[in-house]
């Protein structure tokens, strides 16, 4: 099964989808109130694919403690600049066997990777 949701903990739901959707360029694909207090706040790449909620109601997920998210790209050098150029932080291109990548933190430190995969096939050549 598909995973279709990721749940990443955050403080400030406004200043959250600010980041996500003018720095990562993930689009809202819901935002509805629920009850007084909360909101379901659901982005999604422009890519599609998995979706992520930016959430306040999780007790053991305090914001900033999400680490590890990874987005894929078809090319991590463009998206490595369109970050810098939106306001975002990325760390110089890494390469690993896997893929090449950046990696980043949102408003609150939840750590984020963005990275053009390697095809597994290529991995078995090196």
């Amino acid at each position: 099964m598909p995973v279709a949701v990721v749940s990443i903990p955050v403080s400030d739901p406004e200043a959250s989808l600010a980041y996500y959707r003018d720095v990562l360029a993930l689009s809202v694909v819901n935002d509805t109130p629920m009850g007084p207090a909360m909101r379901w706040l659901q982005m999604q790449p422009a890519d599609g694919g998995s979706t992520v909620a930016l959430v306040t109601w999780f007790d053991q997920m305090k914001p900033g403690s999400m680490q590890g998210l990874m987005f894929h790209v078809a090319d991590i050098d463009a998206e490595h600049a369109r970050i810098a150029a939106a306001g975002g932080t990325p760390s110089p291109i890494d390469e690993q066997p896997w893929g090449r990548f950046t990696m980043l933190s949102d408003p609150d430190g939840n750590g984020l990777i963005v990275a053009q995969l390697t095809a597994p096939e290529d991995v078995k050549t090196r």
